[in-house]
């Protein structure tokens, strides 16, 4: 019999085919790293249907590959009702996300929207979109989600499992 996740964490972007793929990705492997693949549920979405069903931008895949993650079986999807009720933690890349999806959220839900730097060691709020930037910016979204997805790691294991 298979056990129910003990947490889930959904994470947003605008259309979900960089930042919040990556997120996944990043912090999937973290989550398996750690042995905790049964007890923690984790997804992504947009808060907008500009690329429904496609699957991560190719400049994003290319860059976690080069870092041993993977964002292969990735489609694009956008944030649904059912999933400010579904999820514990839905993480926003951005300012602008977070402030998307608490409008979008009831009340009751919006203690469970977070930014996803709120888990990171450093000073930045956002991660950045590097939609329209070179490869850099897709090395520097790296950069700041595996940060934040340790963070975010040791803030369930301390009080969710």
């Amino acid at each position: 019999m298979t056990r129910k996740p003990e947490v889930s964490v959904l994470f947003v972007c605008m259309g979900n085919i960089c930042r919040s793929p990556t997120a996944e990705g990043v912090f999937r492997h973290f989550v398996q790293e750690a042995g905790l693949v049964d007890r923690i549920r984790i997804d992504s979405a947009g808060t907008h249907a500009y690329h429904t069903n496609e699957p991560a931008d190719r400049r994003a895949s290319a860059a976690a590959e080069r870092r041993g993650y993977s964002l292969a079986n990735m489609r694009a999807r956008r944030v649904s009702e059912e999933d400010f009720d579904e999820f514990d933690f839905i993480i926003a890349m951005d300012q602008l996300n977070h402030v998307t999806l608490v409008d979008q959220a009831d009340a009751e839900y919006h203690d469970k929207i977070h930014l996803f730097l709120e888990f990171a060691s450093g000073p930045e709020d956002d991660v950045p979109d590097p939609y329209y930037g070179g490869a850099k910016g897709f090395e520097r979204v790296l950069d700041l989600v595996e940060n934040a997805s340790r963070g975010l790691l040791e803030t369930l294991k301390e009080s969710k499992l």
